[in-house]
């Protein structure tokens, strides 16, 4: 386990804020942590370019899987921490499904094939790549032939992503793919479970969840016994996993030189991200 949380963490995959500088999320919120689990490909640079890489070959999705199998590959051969953590994914694989019952892996768009189709080529299955719009490739597992699927009739699927939230893509998008195809979706398997409720939703759908490690205390713990962090940054992070929103409305409150240093930043975005946190009142400030 704290070989993994390493990782997590040399690779930016897991990030803590400076002391009193929390990050802004896409929701407005602010957390003293950030999670980008794609990044243990190898850092933040190498997997944008993976991700650009994808986004350019969105439109030629017969020779996506290929194109972008062979850079995952020739990563796995070059990266230590991107190889040691695929290897990990597959030890936890075979130590919680039978593997001789899985028909196909599975990968949706975009960030999964990231580890999706490597697993598939180690476990020697074939690979189906689920695009957002439910269309389905499935490709032998060397990646040497892709093709279209028009029926799974009841083979087992194991999806491999990279984190679980609420789980929103796998019940939009990848159990409804396999499912109109015929198949069953018996497992999934995921670095990080962010703790949300997806793993509750998954385990619902009757689909056996495997994660290498949760976003709790615990995590915080081993990187604080590791050297990564400090006393403050793991009281911080203790706190706002037990009320995220009261321990950072808490945070605006004792520490207004935030706002004001954020309203005045030179980057384009932090500016405007807090004027949208004051202006919807996100933490309810109004009424301090």
């Amino acid at each position: 386990m704290s070989d993994l949380v390493s990782y997590l963490f040399k690779t930016s995959a897991v990030e803590v804020c400076p002391e009193n500088k929390p990050f802004f999320l896409t929701s407005g919120l602010i957390s003293p942590y950030f999670v980008n689990t794609q990044y243990v490909y190898g850092g933040k640079q190498t997997s944008s370019d993976l991700l650009s890489t994808i986004d350019g070959l969105l439109s030629d999705r017969m020779n996506l899987p290929k194109q972008v199998f062979d850079r995952v590959l020739k990563q796995y051969e070059s990266n230590e921490i991107f190889k040691n953590v695929i290897n990990i994914m597959i030890d936890s694989i075979n130590n919680s499904v039978n593997i001789d019952e899985v028909d196909y892996i599975s990968g949706g768009e975009r960030r999964d094939w990231f580890f999706s189709n490597i697993i598939a080529y180690l476990l020697k299955k074939p690979h189906i790549t689920i695009f957002k719009d439910h269309e389905t490739l499935v490709s032998n597992y060397d990646f040497s032939n892709t093709e279209k699927i028009s029926s799974l009739s009841d083979k087992k699927v194991l999806h491999v992503t990279d984190l679980v939230t609420s789980a929103s893509s796998f019940s939009r998008f990848w159990i409804p793919a396999i499912r109109d195809l015929g198949g069953v979706m018996i497992a999934t398997c995921y670095i990080v479970d962010r703790k949300q409720g997806g793993t509750e939703l998954l385990a619902n759908e009757n689909i056996k969840t495997i994660s290498l490690i949760s976003v709790d205390v615990n995590l915080f713990e081993i990187a604080f016994e590791l050297g990564i962090i400090n006393e403050v940054s793991l009281n911080m992070l203790k706190k706002f996993i037990d009320d995220p929103y009261k321990t950072m409305r808490d945070f605006l409150i004792a520490h207004p030189e935030f706002i004001e240093d954020s309203l005045k930043a030179t980057d384009p975005k932090t500016p405007g991200r807090i004027r949208d946190l004051l202006d919807k009142d996100l933490y309810n400030l109004s009424n301090n």
